[in-house]
């Protein structure tokens, strides 16, 4: 009996034994290609070319448009739709955050430096480049790789970028239909995304090496979904309009 239950027990361990090769196998293969990866090269943003011409002083008074339209009729209007009994309740931008990624940048680092040049060109501030968290063989990614670039926008950078967005890019976008009001996060951020760079006007076309999209996050610091989207909707982001009561009961008996 005792040389009959060794038997068992060697027959148990043998399977066991071969999967813990095939996952050291298959961990050393992972490994092996990662180490084939061409090597990490550091990516950064190209300096602007320098030229003759002084750059112009700001007023001292200067104020952005649309900080201005804040102060004085935006903050106005929350408080009488919403009911704040308190000036600092009413909610305000926080901050703007631009994101743009840049997959051929595993096989050419240029690439993500030509992306970092172009978002410099929109926002008027120096973006980050974005690297690699951890190494994807099959993406061919290693570890550090620049894959992107992202910048964040506040004061009056925001709202001179949220004025050009609104007021010049957004009518230039190709068919163009509103915004879609649920892009909500449940905190009173806004996301949306941008499918071409082109509808920026300090872009341009013949310049460009390929059309590429990016992400635009807009944080507030309302509680609610419908506060944000209410204050989005004063700053002139073109929501669609609300459906009364009488238009949803048609569409029903339609």
């Amino acid at each position: 009996m005792a040389d009959e239950d060794k038997k068992v027990e060697e027959a148990q361990e043998q399977p066991a034994a071969a999967a813990v090769e095939l996952v050291g196998e298959a961990e050393k293969a992972e490994a092996a290609a990662v180490e084939a990866l061409p090597k990490v090269e550091e990516a950064a943003v190209p300096q602007a070319a320098k030229t003759a011409a002084k750059p112009s002083k700001t007023p001292k008074d200067y104020s952005p448009r649309l900080k201005g339209d804040y102060e004085q009729r935006i903050a106005k209007a929350m408080t009488e739709k919403f009911g704040y009994k308190n000036r600092l309740e009413v909610p305000k931008l926080d901050k703007i955050v631009i994101n743009m990624g840049v997959g051929e940048a595993t096989q050419d680092k240029k690439k993500v430096e030509a992306a970092a040049a172009e978002m410099q060109a929109i926002s008027g501030q120096k973006p980050v480049i974005t690297k690699a968290k951890r190494s994807i063989a099959q993406f061919k990614l290693r570890e550090g790789m620049p894959i992107g670039c992202k910048v964040t926008l506040r004061r009056d950078r925001m709202y001179e970028f949220l004025d050009r967005l609104v007021t010049i890019a957004m009518p230039r976008i190709r068919d163009f239909r509103g915004l879609n009001p649920k892009s909500f996060d449940g905190h009173g951020n806004y996301a949306m995304g941008l499918k071409e760079q082109i509808v920026f006007p300090e872009i341009s076309y013949d310049k460009i090496e390929k059309v590429r999209g990016m992400d635009i996050i807009v944080t507030t610091t309302a509680k609610t979904d419908d506060e944000a989207r209410e204050l989005l909707r004063l700053f002139g982001f073109p929501f669609p309009a609300p459906e009364s009561e009488t238009q949803a009961e048609e569409k029903q008996a339609a």
